[in-house]
């Protein structure tokens, strides 16, 4: 018989037979009752159902007498309703219909196909045929992976065609889909041939890989041993830290009362040490809105709490709280409560009575736009600002909204920070009557994303807490409640709409993360991304690179040590001669440095001088150097730390045919001058090499008398207007006999080697102050050493 009359006649067997299960089974019961699904559910609906119900009455696991007779109830039911939906019976092909189909393309057919057939090998189809059913490219992988591992784990498995380990592994990662798809892990496959470009971003090091794709980041799964346990430890590790808050008798108020973050509170009780996988999914999945305690049954810190709320020692309990946290607003209590319960009752009961609207998400969420809907939906919305002054007016709204008779799912109430969003509520308080939004009342109805109707609840506004202290707090509160009542139940008339509309920006994420947290966030999951990805094959070379830059830092401060440490012996000896050679002991201090003017030297500290530059150059004798010098060196001391000055001296017995050419120039002399070395000693030239001129000082220079003159005069003066004896004393002369002083002053004095350099520092003065003579040069003459 030809293969295609042996696959009519498999269909109509098939047929046949699921049309006598269907017989049976229609008499008996509904297959979707049995499996608690309704008539529009999806395949992933029915086949989660299915596995759900089939671990809890397998008779291997459930002592119920009829429980075998249940199982197989259960299972007839799932493949009645799989043959019905799809027309096949394998588990496995069910999820081929929803994966992306590549057949068109010839991407995904039997590498052994081409050289053995279609049948051949059936090992190897039964191996990958499951990698290529959930394989995904590099684009669903950013339009879908990323965006939903925000809120769900995302689980990758990296393989190749030709891959024989792959092909080993294949059987122990459905077993792991198995067991963590009931719990709302997702999984997916990548050909790792086909996307390379995805390999590289994801930073797979050899196939077959595991990597779990969660809040946007990749974790490779490096553990060589493809276990369930093991992939179980690996998601826990990389959830986020403290998902689930451990609570106790003593911490139990304070949990249920920290809904003031504007999250709802849920406590899970359980009779395990640490809490379960699944239950840290659900945590992960709704960590924006609902805060959650783990409570660990049967200890003797949770006695109170287990009696507080009759929780079962042996069964596991969803507890949910809102703002009035004396009893729970809805509750769960099973051996192993299903993910799917979890979902439905925290998606139900996610959002407090009355919410901050704090974020666009939030806006959204509250008060969807609703534009398509024949029946509106209000949201009443109180103006605050971030206050404690403003709770007693918070408190108010929130027993409004807690004993109000309008369905939630029509009306919802909310407040806001104005402080916060500006934008928002300067852009609904154009026709406020009273123009003061703080304290008061708005009521509007989003058209879609930006367009909103409006209106301000006029005649009501709420009071800070020192109003609500007085008798007449429960007739304002009946009050404003009676008149919010009024408008709303108007408002929700098909026929009447709010009074005005206008456009409005989306609110601010008051949650949002500022910048410096966000680089470190960065900088934090770089570390994290690097720790993970350095195997034992990077643990040598990192550590070698690592010792490398230690050895080189520490190798380049000992040296640096030692060259500080020669230095400062260097400066403390020269600091000894320097003491030595004055003959005063003086505590250490920085080095003036005193260049000697010769041939070689001459370019740069003369010719070559930068603008505003001047160097001070003492000519002295190899006899008299020894005296002149020190007193030259306490003259310039003080000028040491200015940077446009240097300071020289200069043999006269080297350099006489230099210094009387640079006089010859500046007194225009057509003749060679001749001049007596000996009386040059003691004389300092003030040198601007860039504008060629000099300023000259000598003890017998009329500018170094000056000075001299200039006392007599005053004392003479002084000593004419006044009797009194002790006016020449206080300027260092006797007025007794100021005429002989005067007399003497203008008789020549005899100077000795060690006064040459007397009046040095205040013809420096001078010179600093631009008062000194200045000579200028037409060029700098050669400098010729004798």
């Amino acid at each position: 018989m030809c293969r295609g009359h042996q696959t009519v006649v498999y269909r109509i067997s098939c047929a046949l037979f699921f049309a006598a299960i269907a017989f049976s089974l229609s008499a008996s019961s509904d297959p979707y009752t049995i499996l608690g699904v309704h008539r529009r559910a999806s395949v992933q609906d029915i086949r989660r159902a299915y596995k759900q119900l089939a671990k809890e009455w397998h008779p291997d696991k459930s002592k119920d007498p009829d429980a075998e007779t249940k199982f197989v109830e259960i299972k007839q039911a799932y493949e009645l309703l799989a043959y019905d939906q799809h027309g096949i019976t394998n588990e496995d092909a069910v999820l081929e219909r929803n994966r992306p189909h590549y057949s068109n393309y010839g991407r995904f057919h039997d590498p052994f196909e081409h050289f053995y057939g279609a049948n051949s090998f059936n090992f190897h189809d039964q191996d990958i045929g499951l990698y290529r059913r959930l394989s995904i490219t590099t684009k669903y992988y950013e339009t879908n992976i990323l965006p939903k591992s925000r809120l769900t784990p995302q689980i990758l498995m990296f393989y190749a065609d030709w891959c024989l380990a792959c092909m080993k592994v294949a059987n122990s990662f459905k077993k792991i889909i198995d067991t963590l798809e009931p719990y709302g892990v997702v999984f997916a496959t990548v050909n790792a041939g086909h996307e390379e470009q995805l390999v590289r971003k994801v930073g797979v090091h050899s196939l077959p890989c595991v990597v779990m794709v969660l809040d946007g980041h990749n974790y490779v799964y490096k553990d060589s041993v493809f276990k369930v346990q093991h992939v179980v430890d690996f998601i826990r590790q990389k959830l986020p830290y403290k998902l689930l808050i451990p609570v106790a008798d003593n911490t139990l108020d304070a949990f249920l009362g920290g809904w003031a973050d504007n999250r709802v509170r849920a406590l899970i009780l359980e009779p395990t040490a640490q809490p379960r996988l699944r239950y840290l999914i659900v945590a992960f999945h709704f960590r924006e809105r609902v805060a959650f305690g783990f409570v660990q049954l049967n200890s003797k810190d949770t006695v109170n709490i287990q009696a507080k709320f009759k929780a079962h020692s042996t069964l596991d309990t969803l507890l949910l709280f809102n703002e009035f946290p004396t009893q729970p607003i809805a509750s769960v209590a099973m051996p192993d409560i299903p993910t799917i319960t979890l979902n439905n009752i925290i998606s139900h009961n996610k959002y407090l009575i009355f919410p901050r609207l704090s974020s666009q998400d939030m806006l959204d969420s509250v008060c969807p736009a609703e534009w398509n809907r024949p029946r509106k939906r209000l949201c009443v919305v109180l103006v605050t600002e971030d206050t404690s002054s403003h709770d007693g007016a918070r408190r108010v709204m929130r027993k409004i909204a807690h004993e109000s008779l309008v369905s939630r799912e029509r009306v919802r109430f909310a407040y806001i920070y104005q402080e916060k969003q500006n934008d928002f509520i300067g852009a609904i308080s154009k026709h406020n009557q009273s123009k003061e939004t703080l304290l008061q009342i708005v009521i509007f109805w989003r058209r879609d994303n930006k367009q909103i109707r409006y209106e301000w609840v006029n005649g009501v506004v709420l009071q800070a807490d020192k109003a609500l202290e007085n008798d007449t707090q429960e007739q304002h509160f009946n009050y404003t409640k009676q008149k919010m009542d009024t408008i709303i139940h108007r408002l929700l008339r098909s026929s009447e709409a709010p009074s005005y509309e206008t456009e409005v920006k989306a609110l601010l994420d008051e949650h949002a993360e500022n910048v410096m947290m966000r680089i470190l966030n960065r900088i934090l999951m770089t570390l994290e991304h690097t720790v993970d990805n350095l195997g034992p094959e990077h643990i040598l070379p990192a550590v070698s690179v690592i010792g490398t830059v230690v050895c080189i830092c520490a190798i380049g401060y000992l040296m640096s040590y030692l060259l500080h440490l020669e230095e400062k012996d260097i400066q403390l000896k020269k600091s000894k001669q320097e003491d030595n050679f004055s003959g005063k002991p003086t505590e250490y201090v920085p080095e003036l440095r005193l260049h000697e003017l010769r041939a070689e030297k001459y370019n740069g500290l003369i010719r070559l001088l930068k603008p505003g530059c001047r160097t001070i150059v003492l000519l002295t004798d190899m006899q008299s150097s020894t005296i002149i010098i020190p007193s030259y060196h306490r003259a310039i001391w003080p000028y040491r730390k200015n940077k446009t000055l240097m300071f020289a001296h200069m043999l006269i017995e080297k350099g006489i045919g230099w210094y009387s050419e640079l006089l010859r120039l500046s007194l225009s002399e057509s003749r060679e001058m001749r001049i007596n070395a000996r009386n040059c000693v003691g004389t300092v030239l003030a040198i601007n090499g860039h504008r060629k001129y000099f300023c000259m000082y000598h003890a017998k220079h009329p500018e170094s008398n000056r000075g001299t003159k200039r006392m007599i005069k005053i004392t003479r003066h002084l000593s004419s207007m006044s009797t009194d004896p002790e006016v020449g004393a206080v300027l260092g002369m006797d007025s007794s006999d100021s005429e002989t002083s005067i007399s003497n002053a203008d008789e020549p004095k005899i100077l000795h080697e060690e006064n040459l350099l007397d009046g040095l520092p205040n013809w420096l003065d001078r010179l600093f102050e631009g008062t000194t003579h200045r000579y200028y040069i037409n060029y700098w003459p050669d400098f010729t050493s004798k």
